[in-house]
């Protein structure tokens, strides 16, 4: 269990990374979460408040295509979910919300596979 000292860090992590960047409906912000099992993406509209799209491990869509695939290649699937369903809405921008963890393992897979499929960060 982390201490108090280590939430606050991660706290003050998020935050800093977080105030810089905001996502509207025609460029809405990607945040990121990973957790030691797995890795989940919305898609959020931050001037109105609602949550566009989501993908995570735990999709149906993605039950049976990671079987016996490692982490990043499942964050990879997962990034290329995301991004088809936010073009079946019309969105090809989004700005990039890493939150409190750093741009690479899982999360930059999550990001190269969103590229892949055709967003533009």
């Amino acid at each position: 269990m982390a201490s108090k000292k280590t939430i606050k860090i991660r706290a003050k992590r998020e935050k800093r990374v977080r105030g810089k960047i905001a996502g509207t409906q025609e460029k809405p912000r990607l945040s990121v979460f990973r957790s030691d099992r797995h890795i989940y993406a919305q898609a959020i509209n931050d001037v109105q408040g609602t949550t566009l799209a989501t993908a995570s491990t735990l999709s149906k869509d993605l039950t049976q295509k990671i079987k016996g695939k490692k982490k990043i290649e499942i964050a990879k699937e997962v990034g290329k979910l995301i991004a088809t369903r936010l073009q079946t809405l019309g969105v090809d921008k989004i700005v990039f919300d890493r939150g409190r963890f750093l741009y690479h393992g899982r999360v930059k897979a999550l990001a190269d596979g969103a590229r892949e499929n055709g967003l533009k960060f």
